[in-house]
């Protein structure tokens, strides 16, 4: 089965159910679990003409949602009994995706577990979609944990969900 299950987490509702799967396929198989969280550097104005002053780095916002939601995670790996670490990692001008699928490659991991927001046409085509480009991204095979806004009785006005 499985023996290293990577499953990013980023705090949302989807992110949480891929973890929660991702856990109980740990307990099935005694894999042992990695999270990571990527976090973004903040966009940085310069101005027309200058050179690169490098430094960016990520907001606090960005630090604190991932320090959450991996302290989420290794609370749940702890009350499961499953072995797990956490880690965030810097994106460095990367997407999203291709962080993912390259720590999974650092970790040899068996398996991906991601969650997905389920958005649909130009809500989906403006926004991208970090689940479907992992998927181009890697070898590895990936487990896609939807949340759908809708039937959990969120409005779709508040998730933008079409």
């Amino acid at each position: 089965m499985y023996a290293r299950i990577l499953v990013a987490v980023d705090g949302s509702r989807a992110s949480r159910l891929a973890l929660d799967e991702a856990v109980k396929i740990a307990r099935a198989s005694g894999a042992s679990l990695t999270a990571v969280s990527v976090v973004e550097q903040a966009p940085q104005l310069v101005e027309v003409g200058a050179v690169y002053q490098g430094g960016a780095s990520a907001s606090p916002a960005a630090i604190e949602a991932a320090t959450a939601a991996l302290e989420e995670a290794d609370a749940l790996f702890e009350a499961n009994g499953v072995t797990g670490t956490s880690r965030a990692v810097d994106a460095c001008g990367e997407s999203i995706a291709a962080v993912i699928a390259r720590t999974a490659g650092e970790c040899d991991a068996d398996l991906i577990a991601i969650g997905t927001h389920g958005r649909r046409g130009v809500r989906r085509m403006m926004l991208g979609s970090v689940a479907e480009s992992l998927l181009r991204a890697t070898d590895v095979p990936v487990l896609l944990v939807r949340h759908d806004a809708e039937k959990a009785g969120v409005p779709s006005s508040t998730t933008g969900t079409a």
